[in-house]
């Protein structure tokens, strides 16, 4: 019985592999072309465009003008000077608050981002395996804060947050402290917010790959003998590796350059990378500076964009092999 129960599981998959390794006809001609260019377009005009623009400004040297740098190129006698500026780079790493700045906001990217694995997971796996009737309803309300305007949901939380806020008043009620906790201007409150912000990118694409895992795996696991914490690691798990690099990717990145959540919500500890281009825009009007910080910020994402893209490439070329 049990091995019946494995055959049809192998059999199920077998088949879907062959349906996925169709030979569908290939768009040609001028429609080929016109798919592929949409995305190349908005690549080039919304990305590429604006960071050689970066790019070329953190090559600049800061001068008291409108805009506040000197131009890259020259021309003095009909001759064409280039005046490139390496000390902007280079003064990121003498000065430690740079690179401490960099360093707290991986560190505060990379664990929002596994607070947010271990809350979506239980609830994209709770609303993949609820009733149909009831899950629009739960993705609903899993998406229906993000029609709320953001900056005032960072605003919510101060009052919830402060000394004078529900927490406080709730927890003094009840008896548990006598005096209120400082959670407002911490690293906690930066955590809660950043959490609270980036959970729903992480239950989408969870939810997304729960709806995709073959169950009958784990049923053919479980007649086989297999424990629940086993069948979890060895059979479930690897199923949703896709939803979790995804959602990975879409907390991550922006946790990393995040501006608003520790600025209202973080004390003067919480200096991350996105208060530091704040500062040299807007209050050092060092322009240079801030783009050469920039780029190195876009260079240390391109490692886990690479990453990802490697992993997505490798189980698509697995599943069709």
């Amino acid at each position: 019985m049990p091995n019946m129960h494995l055959r049809k599981a192998i059999s199920k998959r077998k088949s879907l592999f062959k349906k996925f390794r169709g030979n569908p006809q290939p768009i040609k001609g001028w429609r080929k072309y016109a798919v592929v260019s949409v995305p190349y377009l908005w690549m080039t005009v919304f990305f590429c465009i604006p960071f050689l623009i970066i790019l070329k400004i953190s090559f600049s040297e800061a001068a008291i003008s409108i805009p506040p740098y000197a131009p890259l190129f020259s021309y003095d006698d009909d001759k064409l000077t280039i005046t490139l500026n390496l000390y902007n780079y280079i003064s990121l790493w003498e000065d430690n608050s740079y690179v401490l700045a960099y360093l707290k906001s991986l560190k505060v990217a990379f664990f929002s981002t596994v607070y947010c694995i271990l809350l979506g997971f239980p609830i994209a796996w709770a609303i993949a395996t609820s009733k149909p009737a009831a899950r629009n309803a739960l993705l609903m309300f899993v998406i229906l804060p993000s029609w709320t305007s953001f900056l005032i949901r960072v605003y919510a939380w101060i009052g919830i947050l402060k000394k004078e806020g529900l927490i406080n008043n709730f927890l003094m009620y009840i008896g548990v402290i006598d005096e209120p906790i400082q959670m407002l201007q911490t690293d906690f409150a930066v955590y809660v917010g950043i959490v609270y912000a980036y959970l729903p990118f992480m239950i989408l694409p969870l939810y997304t790959a729960f709806t995709k895992v073959d169950y009958t795996l784990i049923e053919a696991g479980s007649d086989l003998g297999c424990r629940p914490v086993k069948s979890f690691f060895k059979l479930l798990l690897p199923q949703t590796y896709s939803g979790i690099i995804a959602g990975s990717m879409l907390v991550f990145i922006p946790a990393v350059g995040e501006y608003v959540i520790p600025e209202l919500l973080g004390g003067k500890d919480s200096n991350l990378i996105g208060r530091v281009l704040w500062q040299e825009f807007f209050n050092n009007r060092d322009w240079p500076l801030a783009a050469a910080v920039a780029t190195v910020m876009l260079i240390l994402l391109m490692i886990p964009i690479m990453w990802f893209y490697k992993i997505q490439r490798r189980e698509i070329v697995g599943g069709v092999k």
